[in-house]
């Protein structure tokens, strides 16, 4: 038996034994037909969870973490003397303007309240002021605070004004349904620690097919991330350019064998389930939440610290975490809070175990409860 730890960050999730154990398998070249057959596989699979038309759709598979999608979709879907608009009311999609910074590409940082749901009146205005822009980005959910944007509305408006929309969708894939084409997403992206519930190391862009050719006459900001290069090497090789995560892949495979098991509706009403144990055991113990219900993604709960002098974040994720639960800080400069999240391979029961050593951490601080502000 392997010792479970249930994992209330926002990644790595909690995984199953039989993902973990998916990785013990003999070693094997990746260039064997045999693996390039998994990959296929994978692929398939990947497309499919945002109910994707392979004909239109494909899955472009890279090594690394969830950031190194990002990088792949802003430096290389990026036409000539055109510009990038990020919609930015969030830590994620502040670190999609860094990577912009850092390539030195034409954007727009659009900063708006991280306690609200992106503005489309003020997305218009900016798009209808600045014909160039091609390319919108935008997260999905941002974890930092538990923020769900209006992914669908801002889709159907950058549509209007002819931009491809790219959507970080690291925190939503696999748990909350989208629905690539009805949700008018271009291209989508997460990573294999997250709502597939398996390793990390393996991400993965989900986009139009149409749009990945055409950028291959783009500039050619990097080349290990370079989207157009992997997508047409594993479309002549069924191979990724270089060398993959071999035993990661295995478990992903695994991972998704478990997703369409269990079932979309069923494995997000599970995520829901969760997420109401978690606000619901916070709100007991007199917790702010800081984002609205109306507004939240259903899947991050960021709780504001309470004003007790004897409240010590660091000694209250020692306690837990010596009994085997994970908590984490939030992502809110000069905001004091921290995150519970409902991913991963786990049930209401949890939640109510990890409220017992919560309490229980809280006391041994000497933290008055109900906590106050």
């Amino acid at each position: 038996m392997i010792k479970r730890n249930v994992l209330l960050n926002p990644g790595p999730a909690t995984t199953t034994d039989t993902v973990k154990e998916a990785q013990l398998v003999p070693d094997i070249c990746p260039r064997e037909k045999e693996f390039v057959g998994i990959m296929r596989e994978i692929e398939e699979g990947l497309v499919k969870i945002v109910h994707g038309d392979m004909s239109v759709y494909t899955a472009v598979l890279f090594c690394g973490s969830g950031t190194i999608n990002m990088d792949i979709c802003l430096n290389s879907l990026l036409p000539e003397n055109k510009k990038i608009l990020v919609i930015n009311n969030g830590a994620y999609s502040s670190r999609a303007v860094e990577i912009c910074e850092y390539y030195g590409l034409p954007h727009i940082n659009l900063r708006l309240p991280m306690d609200r749901q992106a503005d489309l009146d003020k997305i218009e205005e900016v798009m209808r002021e600045n014909p160039d822009i091609a390319l919108v980005y935008t997260t999905h959910h941002e974890t930092g605070t538990g923020l769900l944007n209006p992914i669908r509305e801002i889709g159907a408006l950058v549509h209007r004004y002819k931009a491809l929309f790219v959507v970080d969708t690291t925190s939503t894939y696999a748990m909350r349904p989208i629905d690539i084409a009805k949700d008018n997403i271009d291209f989508c992206m997460a990573s294999a620690q997250k709502g597939i519930m398996a390793m990390t190391g393996l991400s993965f862009i989900i986009g139009n097919r149409e749009a990945i050719e055409a950028s291959a006459s783009y500039p050619k900001r990097s080349y290990y991330c370079n989207l157009y290069m992997q997508y047409e090497y594993f479309k002549l090789h069924g191979e990724m350019h270089f060398t993959p995560p071999v035993q990661v892949i295995y478990a992903a495979r695994q991972a998704l064998k478990e997703y369409f098991e269990e079932g979309e509706a069923a494995k997000w009403e599970r995520h829901s389930r969760v997420f109401r144990a978690i606000r619901k055991g916070l709100e007991e113990l007199g917790f702010k939440i800081y984002i609205p219900e109306n507004i939240q993604s259903g899947l991050v709960a960021a709780a504001l610290y309470p004003n007790d002098v004897n409240w010590n974040f660091e000694k209250i994720h020692d306690f837990c975490y010596e009994r085997g639960f994970t908590i984490y800080p939030g992502k809110v400069e000069n905001m004091g809070m921290f995150r519970l999240c409902a991913l991963g391979a786990i049930d209401e029961q949890d939640i109510a175990d990890f409220f017992e050593v919560f309490k229980a951490a809280l006391h041994d601080s000497g933290v008055t409860l109900p906590v106050t502000y």
